[in-house]
């Protein structure tokens, strides 16, 4: 498969970066983002990207878009003291123009869409990043590719040393982040890690899903293994 991946410098990102690389199936991995990761591998090409609103101005990325199988979407910001219609640009149109320039370029790609739990759907709930991000997950459905899927995390422990960009993220993991790692197996389909979201992106794309929308427990059902046929 030919990845790509938006937000490969997040918390959610390098995680999901991280299994693409080890995936057998996997052939070649493209990061946009404003940054590069940091880590560099064969199978890694990243294209710093400054203007995430535009996509005809970037004759490589435009050469990149096309023929790609899969792309997992984990740009996101924390609504906190932000207008609405400052979130919104970021959240929605940051997110549909990617998605556009992608499904002109690769219609029969499978595209993952980072949300969060709470997300609203219906687009009346009273909290701002609620209805915002639910009519992201709107757009994105009306979209003419092969197929995409919404996955909303709630508690998430980061493993494998991936760490938030985010200094108030940081401290609030130095806190968290051994009592979800104490908490975790007791409720492994609440408490997800940054290992088992990359899986299930990645088995989105390769089996796809039941569901469009998948909540915490369906996110830790799409990161398990294929279930081995029943002997006669």
């Amino acid at each position: 498969m030919k990845v790509m991946i938006w937000g490969a410098t997040g918390m959610v990102g390098q995680g999901v970066l991280r299994e693409c690389l080890l995936a057998a199936d996997v052939t070649s991995v493209i990061a946009v983002g404003r940054a590069a990761p940091v880590v560099t591998h064969p199978k890694l090409r990243s294209i710093v990207h400054s203007d995430l609103l535009r996509y005809d101005n970037d004759d490589a990325l435009a050469d990149a878009l096309g023929g790609v199988d899969a792309a997992f979407f984990c740009l996101g910001v924390s609504s906190l003291g932000m207008s609405e219609q400052r979130y919104k640009t970021i959240t929605h149109d940051m997110t549909m123009a990617a998605a556009g320039a992608l499904a002109q370029a690769s219609p029969q790609a499978t595209f993952v869409y980072l949300s969060g739990a709470g997300a609203d759907s219906a687009q009346r709930s009273r909290t701002m990043w609620e209805r915002v991000r639910g009519g992201t997950e709107n757009a994105l459905r009306r979209l003419p590719l092969k197929a995409v899927y919404i996955i909303r995390p709630g508690l998430i422990q980061a493993t494998h040393g991936v760490r938030s960009k985010t200094a108030l993220y940081r401290r609030i993991y130095v806190v968290l982040g051994p009592l979800l790692a104490l908490l975790r197996p007791l409720a492994p389909r609440t408490i997800l890690t940054t290992e088992g979201i990359g899986l299930a992106m990645l088995n989105l794309a390769r089996r796809g899903f039941a569901k469009p929308i998948l909540e915490a427990g369906d996110i830790y059902d799409a990161s398990r293994p294929p279930a081995s046929p029943a002997k006669s």
